[in-house]
Formats: C-alpha cells, sequence, structure tokens
C-alpha cells in the first residue's frame, strides 16, 4: 500500500508537469507549430472537433487525474484514519473510471503519430512529452500495486462487500443488454472501416484515409511494426472481441458453453485488450492537433474517427455488462 501511495502521488505530480510546457513541435518548408497538452485541446475545439477533444482530454487527462486523486485519498485514509461510510463509494467510482482511464495508450498513440511523419517534416519532443511519459509509467504501476481486495477488506471489516445472487432474472437482463450493445457495435463497424478516418491536405489537394487504408500505406512505407501495431489495434482487436463475446453470449443462452475455463480466460484477455483500440483514435487526435499549416500541410479527422471512437466504447460496455458468472454456471449445471 505505501508503495501504491507513492507511485500515486508522483504520476500525479507529473501531470501537473506536463500540462504546462511544450509537448511536441512540427516543422516543415519554413513553418511551424507546436502544442502543448492543453493547447492541443483547444485546437481541436477552435476546428470544430469538440467531441474529438473531449473525448481525448477526458480519456488522457481528466479521468487519470480523478482516478488519482481517489487512490491517493483512499490510501492515505488507509494509513492515517479509521474506514468512512464515503470511502466505499469513493472505491466504487475508483474501479468504474479506471477501464476509462487511458494515459497509457495515449502515450503510445504518440509515439505511433511521430513514427508517421517524421518523413514529412522535423519533429521536437519537448519538457511536457517527458513529464507524461513519467506520469504513465507512474500511474501504471501504481495500479499494478494497488491491492483493492485488501483496501475492501479493511472497509468492510474483514468481509467482501456483498453480491447479489445471479437470479434468472438478472442472467436474462445481462444477455439482452448484451445483445442489444454488440448490434449497435456491429452498426457502427461498417462506416467505421468504410468512411475516412482522417484527411490529408498537402497544398490543396485532399487525400481521405481509412484505416486499412493507413495500415497498407505505413506497410508500403517500410514502418512494419506500426502497420502491425494500427491493424491489430484497430481491425483485429474490434473484430475478435465482437465475436468472442457473441460467441460467449449465445452460448450462455443456449447452454451450450463447452470448457468454461477456457472461455472465461478469453473473457478476461478481451476486457481487458479492448480498450487498447483507443490508439487510432489518439493518434488521430495528435495529428490534428500539430499538423496544421494552412494549405501546405494540414490534417482534419474524417466521419469514421467518431464512429470508431463509438465502435469502441460500446464493445467495452458489452464486455463490462455480460456477467461472467454466467459462464461459471454453465460449469455448475454441467456437474449436477
Amino acid at each position: 500500500m505505501p508503495l501504491a501511495l507513492a507511485l500515486s502521488i508522483s504520476a500525479m505530480i507529473f501531470l501537473l508537469l506536463s500540462l504546462p510546457f511544450n509537448f511536441l513541435s512540427f516543422r516543415a518548408n519554413g513553418q511551424q507549430n507546436s502544442i502543448d497538452l492543453p493547447g492541443g485541446l483547444h485546437v481541436l475545439i477552435e476546428q470544430d472537433y469538440f467531441s474529438l477533444a473531449l473525448i481525448t482530454g477526458m480519456a488522457t487527462l481528466v479521468l487519470p487525474g480523478l482516478v488519482l486523486t481517489g487512490l491517493i485519498t483512499l490510501l492515505t485514509a488507509r494509513l492515517t484514519v479509521a474506514p468512512q461510510p464515503w470511502m466505499k463509494t469513493l472505491l466504487k467510482w475508483v474501479e468504474a473510471l479506471m477501464p476509462w482511464s487511458m494515459a497509457e495508450i495515449f502515450l503510445l498513440g504518440t509515439l505511433v503519430s511521430l513514427i508517421k511523419i517524421t518523413s514529412l517534416a522535423d519533429i521536437a519532443i519537448g519538457m511536457s512529452f517527458y513529464a507524461f511519459v513519467l506520469f504513465s509509467v507512474c500511474m501504471s504501476a501504481a495500479l499494478f500495486y494497488f491491492d483493492d481486495t485488501r483496501l475492501k477488506l479493511w472497509l468492510y471489516n474483514g468481509n467482501l462487500p456483498y453480491i447479489a445472487p445471479l437470479t434468472p432474472q438478472l442472467s436474462s437482463l445481462s444477455i439482452q443488454r448484451t445483445w442489444a450493445l454488440l448490434f449497435t457495435a456491429l452498426i457502427l463497424y461498417i462506416p467505421a472501416n468504410a468512411l475516412p478516418i482522417m484527411t490529408t491536405e498537402l497544398f490543396g489537394d485532399a487525400e481521405p484515409n481509412t484505416i486499412m487504408g493507413g495500415v497498407i500505406s505505413l506497410w508500403q512505407s517500410g514502418s512494419y511494426p506500426v502497420a502491425l501495431v494500427i491493424f491489430f489495434a484497430s481491425i483485429v482487436i474490434p473484430v475478435g472481441k465482437l465475436i468472442v463475446l457473441a460467441r460467449l453470449t449465445y452460448a450462455v443462452q443456449f447452454h451450450e458453453l463447452n470448457k468454461p475455463e477456457r472461455q472465461i480466460r478469453y473473457y478476461r484477455f478481451i476486457e481487458f485488450i479492448g480498450r487498447w483500440s483507443m490508439i487510432d483514435v489518439f493518434v488521430v487526435a495528435i495529428l490534428v492537433a500539430l499538423i496544421q499549416l494552412g494549405s501546405t500541410l494540414s490534417i482534419h479527422p474524417g466521419p469514421a474517427a467518431l464512429a470508431f471512437c463509438g465502435l469502441v466504447f460500446i464493445t467495452m460496455l458489452a464486455a463490462m455488462t455480460f456477467d461472467s458468472r454466467l459462464i461459471w454456471q454453465q460449469r455448475d449445471r454441467a456437474d449436477l
């Protein structure tokens, strides 16, 4: 617990230090543009991309800050005071916000963006970038060492919190919600991949790029690792998540589930990895904020950016809505 607290405080300090200084600079054809993190969000808003700015700001700055504030409060209280009722509520909020805190994914998206544009111009890294790296590392380590089970035992006087039993009504509701979210995600998958995710304007000529088109361009340019990262994060993971969740939901609904131990591993894996598909959205946000040189060279987000973002969020909600106890319920029935 003391280590998690120290890492959380360090992460909060580095998060604050990542805000006021220069993050990235871009120079091409004698023109230069520099951004800090709040300034990058402001550029997106000025370009009438408020939704993209809101999603990026919430996932990379606001929600991580709230999670760290909650962790610091709870871990400090654990060392100094007796349990209080409000701490249970705070812990529930912290756990609910953790999956939506995506600072490390934004950092990887930044690195992918740098690789994509190094051939177009000179890139300079500012002090805020290094602070953000340290913030992401410290926060990831803090979450790794955060022992929520021990904290819950302390808050609930040695007993884990009560969980309502899985009744037939709850089972049916979980399955219906998961199907509804999966069908919605499937609808969003079409425009997310068919429409341009961003448009590059070079000397007045606009070139739209779909997700798959961007992967092909990266591969043809020799950026094989980056192409593979985008391909798996933006193509393979969303499709795989839809297929696995649909298969699990169908199996538990019609009692056709085999080898539940293996299926629960599949479920835990897609629950963990699904959020990493946001890499492509963050790549677009960074490029749009950084590369605004008028008619010389500018990048604008396409309609697929929000569609793909919706796809990622809804598949995350589908995984959260699916009650994993349904899988073990199938095993218990098979043992009877």
